[in-house]
Order: C-alpha cells, then sequence, then structure tokens
C-alpha cells in the first residue's frame, strides 16, 4: 500500500497536518490508536487565552482548521487583557468536550484525499536516510514519501497517581512502546516528560454560593476570521471563580512525599508555567492562596463522559486518590463535591527539537517531520500550529517547492518554530507573549493582515475567501484616506462634543486621522464626525494601527534590522571547527544546531555577540574566496 504522506497521531498537530496534506492534494493517510479520540482535549476545557488565542487566529488565517472548529463548539467566550494594550489582548472559549473532537471529525471524513485507519505505528522505514513509510503493530507495511510525527503524549506514555504507575495514554488508551526506541536508534536525542490534569467533579455537588461567577463577554467573538458564533453569547454557560485555603496547603504540606513529583518516583520534566498544585505551593510558598476555576467540560447533559463534568483549572496534581479527596473538599463550595475522574501525571517521550529544521522537517532523516509535544511543546494550540507548519512543509516538499518559514515578526508560530528550533527545551514548551520581541506587530486583530497572502499561495484559502481578504485591505485604505481627507474646525459644536468625552477642545483645524492619536478617543467618537460604514474588524485595524503609530514604526524598524540578520545566510557546509577565536561552547552549539542564518545564530544559548563578529568576518572572507 502506498501514499503520499502519512500523518502518526489524530491529535490537534495530527488534525492540522493531514488536513493541509489533504486540502493540498495529496493523497494522505492518518494513523491514529483510536478513532473516537480524534482532537481529543483530555485536558483543560478550553482554547486560546494568552499568545494561544492569536496562534489559533494565525491558523485560520493560513487555511487550517482549530479556529473554526473552535467557534463550533465553544460554550463561553471572553476577550481577555481588554483592560490592557492591544500586543496581549487574546481570545479564550470554552470548548465543549463533545462537540469539538466530532466537528473536527466530520471535516476530516469530508475529505476525498484523507484516509484514517485505527492502528499504531512502531516502526519507520528508513533507507539512506530518507523515510520510506511505516510498519504498524500487525507488521503491515505503509509506504510514503513523506511521514509526519504527531505522536503526543502516547510515546511510552505512562500515568502517575502517588506511587502508581500504569503505561498507557491520557484516557488509559494503549501507548506506543516502540516508536521512540526506533526514534532513538535512528540518532534521535529523546527527553522524557511530564505534564498533568486535575481531578473532575460532579457539577450537582458543588454549592455555587461559595464561589464568584465568571461569566462571557456580552457581545459576539469568534477566532476564525469567517466571523461565524454559534453560540448564544446572551446565554453563555458560566465558569466559577475559587480560591485554594490554608487547609489546602497544609494537606500539600503534610503528603508532599506521597506525590508522584517529590515522592521520586516522575522521571520526567514538568511544565515550567502550567506546574501542579503541589509544586505552585512549594515554590510560591509565599502565597497565602491560589485561584481556581471551575470550568464546565460540555453542555450536553446525557453524555456519560463529559455532560456533568467540571473541570478545576489551577489543580493540577499527581497526588493518591485519597488525598486529592480531602484536597478537593478543602476547597470552597466543594466541602462535598464528588470526584467523578481523578488527577494524574503523565510521563512520555519527546526528541529534542534542535534536530528539526525550521520548516519542522527532522535534520537526520529526510522526509520526516514532527510536529506537538514530540517537539516537547505543552498546549493543544502550540500543538496544531505546528501541525499546520509541518503538514504545509512535507505537502511543499512533495511539490519539490521551497518550505514555508513565518517569520519571528510575522507569527507567534514563528516565534514558537524557531524558539523549538534554536534553543531546544528542558521542560514542556509554552507559547508566552513575552516570548515574541515584535508582539506589537503580531495581534490578534491583524492575524490575516500578516498570514493570509501566505494562506492563499499554498492553497489553503479558497479564491472566495481570498476576495474577501482583498476586499477587507481595500476597505481599510479606504478608512485611512477618509480620516485623513476628512478635517474638523474649533467650532463650538465640536469643541463642546470634545470636551463632553473629556478631550481638549480644538484652537485650529485638525485631520480625524489625527484626533484619533488622542488617547481618550475612539474610532466610536470618530462616528460622531462622519460616517463611517465598515466592519468592526475593519474599524479596529485602522484605531489601533492609527493610535500605536510610532510605536508601531518604531517595531518595524526593529524588525528590519533582524531581517538582514536573517538574510545573511550561512551554508550548510560551514566548518565551525576550523574557523580560529570562536569560543569552543559556541563551536559546540553551532555545530549541533547548525543554524540557518546569522540571525538564528544570535538567538543560540551559548553563541555572543564577538562570536557572531568573527563568524561573520570569516563568512565574507569565504565569499571573497570564492
Amino acid at each position: 500500500m502506498k501514499y503520499e504522506a502519512i500523518v502518526v497521531g489524530g491529535g490537534h498537530a495530527g488534525c492540522e497536518a493531514s488536513l493541509a496534506l489533504a486540502r493540498k492534494g495529496h493523497k494522505t493517510l492518518l494513523v491514529t490508536g483510536s478513532i473516537k479520540n480524534i482532537a481529543d482535549m483530555p485536558c483543560n476545557p478550553s482554547i486560546g487565552g494568552p499568545a494561544k488565542g492569536i496562534v489559533v487566529r494565525e491558523i485560520d488565517a493560513l487555511g487550517g482548521e482549530m479556529g473554526r472548529n473552535a467557534d463550533k463548539a465553544a460554550i463561553q467566550v471572553k476577550m481577555l487583557n481588554t483592560k490592557k494594550g492591544p500586543a496581549v489582548q487574546a481570545l479564550r472559549a470554552q470548548a465543549d468536550k463533545n462537540i469539538y473532537p466530532k466537528e473536527m471529525l466530520k471535516t476530516m471524513e469530508k475529505e476525498e484525499n484523507l484516509d484514517i485507519i485505527e492502528s499504531l505505528v512502531e516502526h519507520l522505514i528508513v533507507e539512506d536516510n530518507r523515510i520510506k513509510g511505516v510498519i504498524l503493530e500487525d507488521d503491515k507495511k505503509i509506504d510514503a514519501d513523506v511521514v509526519v510525527l504527531t505522536t503526543g503524549t502516547y510515546l511510552k506514555g505512562m500515568i502517575l497517581i502517588g506511587d502508581k504507575k500504569t503505561p498507557g495514554g491520557p484516557h488509559g488508551e494503549r501507548d506506543s512502546k516502540f516508536l521512540s526506541t526506533d526514534l532513538k536508534e535512528l540518532g534521535f536525542k529523546i527527553l522524557r516528560l511530564k505534564t498533568g490534569t486535575p481531578p473532575r467533579i460532579d457539577k450537582e455537588t458543588i454549592d455555587y454560593d461559595k464561589t464568584s461567577l465568571e461569566p462571557g463577554d456580552d457581545k459576539k467573538l469568534t477566532f476564525s476570521f469567517d466571523n461565524k458564533a454559534y453560540y448564544d453569547y446572551k446565554n453563555q454557560t458560566p465558569c466559577h471563580l475559587i480560591y485554594t485555603t490554608k487547609e489546602t496547603h497544609d494537606l500539600i504540606h503534610e503528603h508532599l512525599k506521597e506525590s508522584s513529583m517529590y515522592g521520586g518516583y516522575v522521571e520526567g520534566i514538568g511544565p515550567r508555567y502550567c506546574p501542579s498544585i503541589e509544586d505552585k505551593v512549594v515554590r510560591f510558598s509565599d502565597k497565602e492562596r491560589h485561584q481556581l476555576f471551575l470550568e464546565p467540560e460540555s453542555n450536553v447533559e446525557d453524555d456519560e463522559t463529559y455532560g456533568n463534568t467540571i473541570y478545576i483549572q489551577g489543580f493540577s496534581t499527581s497526588m493518591p486518590e485519597y488525598v486529592q479527596e480531602k484536597m478537593v473538599h478543602s476547597l470552597p463550595g466543594l466541602e462535598n463535591a464528588k470526584i467523578l475522574r481523578y488527577a494524574y501525571a503523565i510521563e512520555y517521550d519527546a526528541i529534542d527539537s534542535r534536530q528539526l529544521k525550521q520548516s519542522l522537517e527532522t535534520k537526520l532523516i529526510e522526509g520526516l517531520f514532527t510536529a506537538g509535544q514530540i517537539n516537547g511543546t505543552s498546549g493543544y494550540e502550540e500543538a496544531a500550529g505546528q501541525g499546520l507548519i509541518a503538514g504545509i512543509n512535507a505537502g511543499l516538499k512533495l511539490e519539490d517547492k521551497e518550505p514555508l518559514i513565518l517569520k519571528r515578526n510575522e507569527s507567534y508560530i514563528g516565534v514558537l518554530i524557531d524558539d523549538l528550533v534554536t534553543k531546544g527545551v528542558k521542560d514542556p514548551y509554552r507559547l508566552l507573549t513575552s516570548r515574541a520581541e515584535y508582539r506589537l506587530l503580531l495581534r490578534h486583530d491583524n492575524a490575516d493582515i500578516r498570514l493570509r497572502d501566505y494562506g492563499y499561495q499554498i492553497g489553503l484559502i479558497s479564491e472566495e475567501k481570498y476576495k474577501e481578504f482583498n476586499q477587507k485591505k481595500k476597505n481599510i485604505e479606504q478608512i485611512y484616506e477618509l480620516l485623513k481627507e476628512t478635517r474638523i474646525t474649533p467650532k463650538k459644536e465640536i469643541n463642546e462634543y470634545l470636551e463632553s468625552i473629556s478631550s481638549s477642545p480644538l484652537k485650529d483645524g485638525i485631520s480625524l486621522y489625527d484626533l484619533l492619536k488622542r488617547p481618550e478617543i475612539s474610532i466610536d467618537n470618530i462616528k460622531h464626525f462622519i460616517e463611517l460604514d465598515y466592519t468592526e474588524e475593519e474599524l479596529e485595524q485602522v484605531e489601533i494601527n492609527t493610535r500605536y503609530e510610532g510605536y508601531i514604526k518604531k517595531a518595524l524598524k526593529e524588525a528590519d534590522k533582524m531581517l538582514d540578520l536573517e538574510n545573511k545566510k550561512i551554508p550548510e557546509d560551514i566548518d565551525y571547527d576550523s574557523i580560529p577565536n570562536i569560543a569552543s561552547e559556541a563551536k559546540q552549539k553551532l555545530n549541533e544546531i547548525r543554524p540557518t542564518s546569522i540571525g538564528q545564530a544570535l538567538r543560540i544559548s551559548g553563541v555572543n555577540p564577538a562570536d557572531i563578529s568573527i563568524l561573520m568576518v570569516y563568512l565574507k572572507r569565504r565569499n571573497n574566496n570564492e
């Protein structure tokens, strides 16, 4: 049996990778351990959040599926950080754990170039350092020109609760026992990582009078630029806020050695930015309490799996079950709560992401791509973003075309991948706004402006959608022209209006464009002077770009300097050991990572500016001698 492409694993990365390949016209096979677990959400029932929400918008801009699917599954939606600047604002949606996978599976089953089978891939077929296919658990061989590994937490997965260790995946599924051994024998460095999840409790056993209501935003919000909202924004499912107590902290300290982590039962390294509750209590001992959110997992009441369950966001633990009972009952409103599923930690194998190219193709095996938690990341969104890029680039490789490499000033996905392949990971990587130097350029509102052209060029955006996008850009330009051309003068009624909104009266004439730069003036105030019959998204673009014009210009200037360094390419055959005066640590790191540009070399830990200067002089001399 032969396919052009095989994708291994049906999680968020695998879904995006297989859809991208199939939509680009390549006959693709998705191999998954269980079809019912395709697009499963084994941890939190949400999509988005700081930085992550922008990744979902970027996926949609490029032609991926997560944003549209999240909109279909949304039961509560919020725009985060609205009291802060636009650089850190991002969408977060509570997603129904029943609807999300069902909608994604429907989408995948419609793709004529995509086949799905249930099995485990246990071995790779490799000849002359090139991928040739896979071998399934029943020894069946399937040939392919490219393979994308999106194995999640299933490579030698191990569930830990206290001192109990059980091989398997998040829901007790079979783990892949041999594939990571295969990878190690092929030369890949294997890491052992850990993540975890909180208890799920029966929503009928909570005393909500002891909690604080956390409602959604009173307006329609969507991840997808299609702007179709499926939820009733006036009747959203509520979440609730509670805090840990002194009793909770005392219980944790008392039983600390019984947890998998502190009892010495864990081999893997856990996530720094999403620690277990026992880790938070130990590391942040000065804090008297930690906030927890009670989040519904589904609105489907008759569903046996999620319909009645509440997820305790922020309460991940690997304590024994009897200790978890005490911990949960120490929380306000949960004194009589019934635990439907106990918390656990899960260990799994991953590869050293520095063994990847920026296209997410491995350096060791041509045609083999990896995406998601196998690369050392955490989170559905990080996985989906990588899966989309891996799928796109696997398709481009089949077409003998150059890969799509997103730059750090173009997208959070670009920041994520560059961090992985340049710096590697020691613990599961989580994307944060602070990781992006140019976050004012990488906003929620402008993801399509930044990336939709790429989506169209690679064949994932239809002609109809691209036409709508170009019309949006034209409309934005029209708004700028209107605001710059329209001037107001210091008439009495104009100044009276400005004073009524706490803005200084005019002394001279001013364009509406310059008026909008006043911090107290919004685009809605501008509508007082001129009719603006445009969409909310188009007006938002103009408002942000106008108000932050100076800061944006500064960020663009800095990005241009970075691009100059990115354009200074480093030949693949360079011998760093032959370059005199470069520090030994720098030589080691440069040989290990093999950066493709001076810009990437600068971001390698252990490579100093002095080493870069020597390298640039060497490259200049080499070019002059050729």
